[in-house]
């Protein structure tokens, strides 16, 4: 005969469950989208003490409101259109000045002629192959609203379409065909970049999650002091960051959020300051000692 008895977890096996149980994005490197299963909305954690301050700029601040000084040296530059507008009589002597200023966006057509040469042909630049082509600051423009912007390319054709006035005629493909030609001529300068960080004894990485087609990616940056790297990926496992060439030749310590996949790379590793303070709000939540928790800690 065989007696079963129910299985009875120890108090430490209980406090080990429960401290899993209470993770969250606040006191743990959980990502803020896994929050939503304890019924807490993602993404509504802010981790930063408050400081007791009103909102706005502190007492002793120095603004940065343009003054007539600024604005009538931007004038005599000849850089800005001018023009004046009077209210009132503007027979009398007296009158207070005051400046308005704005943005005025006009499209502008350049019509180039390209002139046989002596022998009667005519030598046209491969930037010229088609008859109408978008000059450099549509094409700059189009390509800092994706960029830093990020924006798709139909919003991009759209907005920019409208701020001509409907004169420009983009398409969501011309976007596209400028985003790609600046890659292509990029590429010297993107492995200038690569090298640069390569020198660096700490880099520091996170990742950042991108909808593409509909499906969860990410884009990862491995940043110093003046210079950013970004990659693109189709997930964070390990798999997919040993196809980035960055990790296998770096040398260094990488400081990132606890990502565990990360430590098969590099020499070293650091977690981030927030990360750390998210360690020592756990401590306090679980033992209910103060030196962990409070505003003392911001000092640490």
């Amino acid at each position: 005969m065989f007696l079963i008895l129910p299985y009875q977890r120890s108090p430490d096996e209980n406090a080990r469950l429960k401290s899993i149980i209470n993770n969250d994005s606040s006191n743990s490197s959980l990502p803020p989208s896994t929050d939503q299963k304890g019924g807490k909305p993602a993404n509504t954690y802010n981790g930063r003490i408050k400081s007791g301050r009103k909102a706005g700029g502190q007492k002793g601040h120095k603004g940065t409101t343009l003054t007539k000084t600024e604005i009538e040296e931007k004038i005599k530059s000849g850089k800005c259109r001018h023009e004046i507008r009077t209210i009132g009589d503007p027979s009398g002597k007296k009158y207070v000045t005051k400046y308005v200023v704005d943005l005025e966006v006009i499209p502008k057509i350049t019509e180039i002629h390209i002139y046989a040469d002596e022998t009667g042909k005519i030598h046209v630049p491969e930037e010229y192959r088609s008859d109408v082509v978008y000059g450099a600051n549509v094409k700059a423009l189009a390509v800092s609203l994706y960029s830093e912007g990020v924006m798709s390319n139909d919003r991009i054709a759209d907005f920019l379409n409208a701020a001509s006035g409907d004169i420009l005629g983009l398409s969501a493909g011309s976007v596209y065909g400028f985003c790609r030609k600046l890659s292509e001529q990029s590429q010297e300068s993107i492995r200038h970049l690569d090298e640069h960080p390569l020198n660096s004894e700490v880099v520091a990485t996170d990742a950042t999650t991108v909808t593409v087609n509909g499906k969860q990616n990410y884009i990862r940056n491995f940043s110093i002091e003046d210079t950013v790297v970004y990659r693109a990926m189709k997930s964070k496992a390990i798999t997919s960051l040993e196809k980035v060439g960055f990790l296998e030749k770096y040398t260094g310590i990488l400081v990132h959020d606890h990502e565990t996949a990360m430590y098969h790379f590099g020499t070293g590793h650091g977690e981030c300051n927030v990360h750390l303070l998210r360690y020592l709000k756990k401590n306090t939540e679980e033992t209910g000692k103060e030196w962990s928790g409070g505003d003392d800690r911001a000092a640490v």
